[in-house]
């Protein structure tokens, strides 16, 4: 018999007139929550698809959402493939900050140039290097790297902490109070 791990194969029934085939390592189970089918190869579920990775933090854009959460849906498959659009996603986050999002390398010089934390900087660094060697193959190879891709998620979701997570809160809180104090901070802050 052959290896069934992992692998689709049919086998004939000989003793039939027909020609008929068996489909042997498929298995569809029904969820006891919500009554939907699932179709199983082996013992992995392969409809529907399963998101993996770590949930988005919740103040992405939504463009940058769309393309991490495509990346939780496919890095079971392709590890490669979430790791270049979890590249993406901090390339759009750098638009999202101001930057060009012509070259990710110059947008974080240029974040650096304006105060960018380093642990930040060397998160979206890491991002970017994995990302652009899973589609420029070089040194890093991301073909069965699956716990490399994993480890992207939480650092784009560091970096979305750090840079919008925060500030939403801080602005939230800075415009409780009270006007004439907002003004006078700013005219302190132009030397007025």
């Amino acid at each position: 018999m052959r290896s069934m791990r992992g692998e689709i194969f049919f086998e004939s029934r000989p003793e039939t007139r027909s020609s008929r085939l068996d489909v042997i390592n498929v298995s569809v189970s029904r969820c006891y929550s919500c009554n939907r089918l699932s179709l199983w190869v082996h013992d992995r579920v392969v409809d529907p698809p399963v998101e993996s990775g770590i949930e988005p933090n919740a103040d992405l854009p939504a463009d940058i959402l769309y393309d991490y959460n495509e990346a939780r849906l496919i890095v079971e498959a392709s590890p490669r493939g979430a790791a270049a659009l979890l590249r993406l996603a901090i390339q759009k986050m750098c638009v999202h900050l101001g930057e060009s999002g012509v070259n990710l390398n110059n947008d974080i010089a240029k974040l650096v140039g304006k105060g960018l934390d380093r642990r930040v900087q060397r998160a979206l660094d890491i991002v970017r290097v994995i990302g652009n060697e899973s589609l420029h193959p070089g040194q890093i190879d991301m073909r069965d790297d699956k716990e490399t891709a994993l480890q992207l998620f939480g650092l784009v979701n560091l970096i979305a902490e750090k840079m919008l997570t925060e500030k939403i809160h801080v602005d939230a809180i800075y415009e409780t109070l009270p006007q004439s104090k907002r003004d006078a901070i700013e005219a302190r802050d132009k030397g007025e």
